[in-house]
């Protein structure tokens, strides 16, 4: 059994102490237990699972005019033992960062650690004992998905897809006495078929904490159900459209406003949320009574719950590393369609008189009316049914406008029904905006983003219906 994060970092913190006796530290080890497996052409092509444990060491030094903070980061194999060869990596990592912060001079964002908070202090996590060791996953969790997908290929169609189940478990102290440990699962399954007859393709993917319970029988019959849509071809030019977003395409959109709102960048007039002699916090933008907000707790979607402390090895405009240990809570960006709340570190949340808040780790955006897509598009004249976003690149930061591709199917809609499937489109959108002249918001859903799978999972949305949704171009790619 390996040696739990837990004594690395107690070790770390024990060197930290020795060498600058004046400075502040934190350290943090973070475990990930990752497995994966991989299809293409209905064929299963690699699989594996990995273990990867690396260790933060942040120290906060005294300097003349402020104090400065430094980071080193490196690998810590689950056999690192105590003895010279062990606290030889750790006194380098110590070293490290005292130098980096030395280099870096005072930052504007320094701030005393938090104190411990909720019982979080020595010997207690808050959500599991300290000493514990780290969670695992295995390909174990695969069984029912590839038993469903394996009975799903056909020889008419040709099945695209990737799996993956990860069980991040991180280990936090600080100088100021916060021990925290917490182990948080997640996984995701997506999913391409394709007609090789017509060439039309369709993607559909589902996040969980455990990939076991994703139906994948049920998602495959949900996109073979799209593969008729594609056999008739309707070529349409650039232009605005009525346009029904997904719930997938909607968490894209809403993740990049979540990540840009930062209280700096908007006091200092250099964002989409600054206006002359302040902030838009307060500024209503539409008729929806739409709230877009992250809560560790989750209420309504507990599979979308997080454990409510910040740990973070880099200082930004909406996050500090003075702010290791801090206890996190809901926090509403919009709320009933007003900008409510804006991301500042503790340090600028006093310069600006404003409330602590931190990015949060999930995303839901709620107001939204009881309909579904479906009825969405069943009440449709003539518009636009979106599948998914893809290569998403911010444009103009002081609007928020963001570029970015449509894929794996646009649909035409007339009459309450998909006329065929359309050409794909380059889209020239501000989050921002849409909030404003979005016209109708169905059910929240829990659902899967596309474009920011890789960093961000834990999201629930509504489909939203955008009287004029701007695709700038015609893109030559399915």
């Amino acid at each position: 059994m390996s040696a739990p994060g837990s004594a690395l970092v107690e070790r770390a913190l024990t060197i930290a102490a020795r060498r600058a006796p004046d400075a502040g530290a934190v350290a943090l080890v973070r475990e990930v237990s990752e497995a994966v497996v991989r299809w293409a052409n209905s064929t299963m092509t690699t699989n594996g699972q990995t273990v990867e444990r690396r260790l933060s060491v942040i120290m906060l030094v005294p300097l003349e005019g402020g104090t400065g903070a430094g980071v080193a980061t490196v690998p810590a194999p689950t056999a690192l033992a105590a003895g010279p060869e062990g606290d030889a990596v750790l006194e380098e990592a110590v070293a490290g960062a005292v130098q980096a912060a030395r280099r870096a001079g005072p930052a504007r964002d320094a701030a005393p650690l938090p104190a411990p908070e909720d019982g979080a202090g020595a010997g207690s996590s808050g959500t599991a004992a300290w000493d514990d060791g780290a969670g695992e996953t295995s390909m174990a969790v695969f069984a029912r998905l590839a038993e469903e997908l394996g009975a799903s290929f056909r020889p008419d169609e040709a099945s695209f897809g990737f799996a993956e189940h990860h069980v991040t478990t991180s280990w936090l102290g600080t100088s100021a006495g916060v021990r925290r440990r917490w182990v948080e699962p997640g996984g995701s399954v997506e999913l391409n078929l394709k007609d090789p007859a017509t060439g039309t393709s369709v993607w559909g993917g589902e996040g969980a904490l455990d990939v076991a319970d994703v139906d994948v029988a049920a998602l495959v019959e949900r996109l073979r159900d799209r593969l008729p849509w594609g056999r008739r071809r309707i070529a349409l030019p650039a232009g605005r459209y009525e346009t029904l977003l997904p719930p997938s395409a909607v968490s894209d959109l809403m993740i990049y406003l979540a990540w840009s709102m930062g209280g700096r960048p908007a006091q200092e007039g250099r964002s989409a949320f600054s206006r002359a002699g302040g902030t838009r916090v307060g500024e209503r933008l539409g008729p929806l009574p739409l709230t877009l907000a992250g809560d560790p707790a989750a209420p309504g979607f507990p599979d979308l719950a997080y454990t409510p402390v910040l740990a973070t090895t880099y200082s930004g405009d909406e996050v500090s590393v003075f702010d290791n240990g801090a206890t996190t809570g809901r926090v509403e960006w919009v709320r009933e369609g007003t900008v409510a709340t804006l991301a500042y570190p503790r340090a600028a949340a006093a310069e600006y008189d404003a409330p602590f808040a931190a990015p949060t780790d999930n995303l839901v955006l709620t107001g939204g009316e009881d309909a579904t897509l479906e009825e969405m598009v069943a009440s449709t004249e003539r518009g636009l049914l979106l599948t998914c976003l893809w290569y998403i690149r911010e444009v103009d930061p002081t609007t928020l406008l963001l570029t970015g591709l449509t894929r794996d199917g646009v649909y035409l809609v007339e009459n309450g029904e998909i006329a065929g499937e359309v050409n794909n489109f380059r889209f020239n959108e501000s989050p921002l905006d849409l909030l404003r002249r979005v016209t109708e918001a169905g059910t929240t859903e829990r659902t899967l983003p596309r474009e920011w799978k890789d960093w961000f999972t834990r999201a629930a949305m509504p489909p939203l219906r955008v009287p004029d949704y701007h695709m700038t171009s015609v893109s030559p790619g399915r």
